[in-house]
């Protein structure tokens, strides 16, 4: 099955954000970091964090961790190049941080209007693994290529938290905390050696199929085996059956919509964030496919 990206920027140029359309524009070779970095900036606030609904179903001002998590997949997908706002980010995590070492699933927010009510209603004085990973995760990833982050010393307290979260585990998380610590744990896996381990014993958790329903969403909502990992030959890919990845990866490949773009499985919470969420995920399915080796650019 093949992607049309013509019809993919067509869909982006009639209904994506600004930034989604830069960040699509950049994974098939016609952008610019530059441009990405200008189009991030417009959500940026002056505490180095990122709000303003970069995190689609958190549309208030304030910065936010859901919003630190997108950001952060900027930074990761502009490597080998590198920014100074990321460092920043880090110096804001690290204020938010809480004794523990980890993260609150959110912060608080003066107008909720169009959040979604686990944003909006979340209690900012406890840490989530959810929120501590998937940001640490995120982190790690853009480490691999950054100085800055890898030395940042919120990074090795957000990670230290993961490892203990995830050590005392003794049932499955949520499926949607399950699928972020596993990405953690891909990422932490050659640079920490608590890492193996700790994935080989979660991965107890995770179906061959890499079907976990996720409890509390939108009827047949559903993490599946892309949100573990789009790697086969990986350390998260290999908690999974032969051959599952790639037909995932098929499927993602035949999941174009006829407009062009890509659909989610899960309830949005205005009408902005539908939008926001099919352009998010129409520019994920091509970043997906790209880096698998199922795009061709030419």
């Amino acid at each position: 099955m093949s992607v049309d990206l013509s019809r993919a920027a067509a869909f982006l140029a009639g209904h994506g954000r600004l930034l989604d359309r830069r960040r699509f524009e950049f994974a098939v070779g016609k952008g610019s970091v530059e441009r990405v970095l200008a189009a991030l900036d417009g959500y940026r606030n002056s505490d180095g964090g990122y709000g303003w609904g970069l995190e689609a179903d958190l549309r208030a001002p304030e910065s936010q961790l859901g919003a630190a998590l997108h950001a952060l997949e900027v930074f990761e997908e502009i490597g080998p190049a590198t920014t100074p706002w990321a460092r920043e980010l880090c110096d804001w995590l690290d204020s938010v941080t809480l004794p523990d070492g980890g993260l609150p699933f959110a912060l608080p927010m003066a107008d909720p209007t169009a959040c979604a009510p686990f944003w909006a209603e979340a209690d900012p004085a406890v840490s989530t693994l959810q929120s501590t990973a998937f940001v640490a995760g995120t982190a790690l990833r853009v480490a691999a290529h950054d100085p800055a982050v890898a030395a940042h010393p919120w990074l090795e307290r957000a990670t230290r938290y993961c490892f203990d979260a995830i050590a005392a585990l003794d049932s499955a998380p949520h499926a949607i905390a399950l699928a972020f610590a596993v990405r953690f744990l891909d990422a932490a896996h050659e640079r920490y050696p608590e890492a193996p381990p700790l994935l080989a014993s979660i991965g107890r958790f995770v179906p061959a199929t890499g079907l976990v329903p996720v409890e509390g969403g939108s009827e047949g909502e559903t993490m599946r085996a892309l949100n573990f990992a789009w790697d086969p030959d990986s350390p998260a890919g290999r908690l999974l059956g032969p051959g599952v990845i790639d037909a995932e990866l098929d499927a993602l490949a035949g999941q174009q919509q006829e407009d062009g773009g890509w659909a989610v499985d899960f309830a949005s919470y205005s009408p902005a964030a539908a939008l926001d969420w099919r352009g998010y995920a129409t520019v994920g399915a091509v970043l997906t496919l790209r880096r698998a080796g199922r795009l061709s650019l030419s």
